[in-house]
């Protein structure tokens, strides 16, 4: 339950010192009150280690921060956890994800409560065709009904007709651009997605325009046929995977203008750019674009599992323990899409997929404001829900961040971009209890974000044994569903 459902908790009224010598503070404390003590926060805002630290939660809140001896006479003994030689980071954010398929209502629901296993506290749905579904289990995570992540969602995304996307809003003009919005604001969405399969580009550039108008935030795609300046001028909010970013480094306002008259194709216009990129070229472009606030989601993952699938056996994941048969049947598209590749098309993956990853730490240097995304997804090839994130993060480190910046691009600019930062995001008091704890330091190296002692969720405590029997929870599911999809 977030902070603005907490009611009807027996309150007790302590005078206590706070963390600044001299003061007193007067704390509501429950029965249910916890203690997490001995144990050193990452701030997450400069990198500091505030060791020796005592955290008080209660109600899904952290009521105080201070010193074990100031704090410990507010909880019953029970309640106290020893995290003596553990990091505390907030808890972390995957800005894109989809949960997403009609027919995998069960399978997606069963995923969801291994987010929290993986330390995964918030999530960014970036629209699928289970839109209606996915509001539903925003509402119910946040009335304590379902177990999973805080959920922020775009429910359908907009798009042209025939699009290849099952689900989407389909328009072919400024009249049902109109109608299809009034139906996002009847759903209470927290974003608008714009995607370019078949969308032209000035109805996309009016979409934009006329979400922004309604007081939305807009992520998506950026259409061939635009420059990525219009889009921005046109009120994006973010920008979804780092290889549009590439159209930077050559002369995309000249490409633009061919495509629109049609001297080059699609195909020719992507040749193009990857052939022509100039690092120099888009570093300028960078700092110019970081001028306008616009965020970046990389989703560098789903790029590297698909450059070297003719590397990487993935037959023998033990993520796959968690995943239907039903589910993991849709990476099957774009391995065929695939198989008859040449060399030189494999090579030429690779060389794309490096040249994007290579952007991540420009992109940082420029002062853009990357958002940690997965790009999770039944229909994206081993991209794995949860798990991703933790490599989209050590891809992020492998790039060239430091593991504060990534740490904050999973966390604080999330929260930022969303609006939130002032209730979530950071371990302060007076915010939300999503916390992960971990066995090693995050700031020394950010593969530390796999080894969890224990997630506090909604200011509940989940030990190690608790995240195992999630995620023993979910195998057993997923056997469940394939038994009975088999007898049918």
């Amino acid at each position: 339950m977030r902070i603005s459902q907490a009611t009807g908790f027996i309150i007790l009224l302590i005078l206590i010192g706070s963390c600044n010598p001299g003061t007193k503070t007067e704390l509501q404390v429950s029965d249910n009150a916890i203690l997490l003590n001995h144990g050193a926060i990452v701030d997450v805002r400069d990198g500091a280690l505030l060791e020796n630290r005592a955290i008080l939660i209660d109600s899904g809140m952290i009521l105080a921060i201070g010193h074990y001896t100031d704090l410990q006479a507010l909880v019953n003994p029970e309640n106290e956890i020893d995290i003596t030689g553990k990091y505390i980071i907030p808890g972390l954010w995957d800005m894109h994800i989809h949960l997403e398929g009609q027919d995998l209502v069960a399978d997606n629901l069963a995923l969801l409560p291994v987010f929290i296993a993986y330390g995964i506290t918030t999530v960014r749905d970036m629209a699928s065709d289970l839109g209606e579904q996915v509001l539903a289990w925003r509402g119910e995570i946040e009335e304590d009904k379902q177990l999973g992540p805080q959920i922020f969602t775009a429910g359908r995304k907009l798009e042209g007709i025939n699009s290849i996307w099952k689900g989407d809003l389909e328009i072919a003009n400024e009249k049902e651009l109109a109608e299809m919005l009034d139906t996002l604001e009847g759903y209470k969405v927290d974003l608008v997605k714009i995607t370019e399969n078949t969308l032209s580009g000035e109805l996309f550039l009016t979409s934009v325009r006329e979400a922004k108008k309604r007081g939305f935030r807009v992520s998506g795609h950026v259409p061939m046929d635009l420059t990525i300046q219009e889009v921005v001028d046109a009120g994006f909010s973010s920008i979804e995977h780092a290889s549009y970013l590439l159209r930077l480094g050559a002369d995309e306002k000249r490409i633009v203008e061919q495509l629109r008259t049609g001297e080059i194709s699609a195909a020719g216009a992507r040749e193009y750019y990857s052939d022509a990129f100039n690092q120099q070229k888009a570093n300028l472009a960078y700092r110019e674009l970081s001028k306008t606030g616009i965020a970046v989601t990389p989703t560098l993952i789903g790029g590297k599992q698909l450059a070297f699938l003719d590397e990487n056996d993935h037959s023998r994941d033990l993520f796959l323990d968690y995943l239907t048969q039903r589910f993991t049947a849709n990476y099957q598209w774009r391995i065929n899409r695939m198989a008859h590749e040449t060399p030189q098309q494999k090579q030429e993956r690779k060389d794309r997929y490096a040249l994007t990853a290579k952007q991540v730490y420009y992109l940082n240097q420029a002062g853009i404001k990357l958002l940690a995304g997965s790009d999770a997804a039944a229909l994206n090839t081993y991209v794995y829900p949860a798990l991703s994130l933790h490599q989209e993060l050590v891809l992020f480190q492998e790039a060239g961040l430091t593991p504060l910046e990534i740490l904050q691009s999973a966390t604080i600019n999330g929260a930022e971009f969303m609006g939130v930062l002032s209730q979530k995001a950071t371990v302060e008091e007076h915010k939300e209890a999503d916390l992960v704890i971990l066995n090693s330091n995050p700031l020394l190296d950010i593969k530390a974000t796999q080894d969890i002692f224990a997630v506090v969720n909604d200011g509940r405590y989940f030990n190690r044994q608790d995240l195992d029997s999630l995620l023993q929870k979910a195998r057993e599911r997923k056997a469940q569903l394939d038994r009975e999809r088999e007898s049918l």
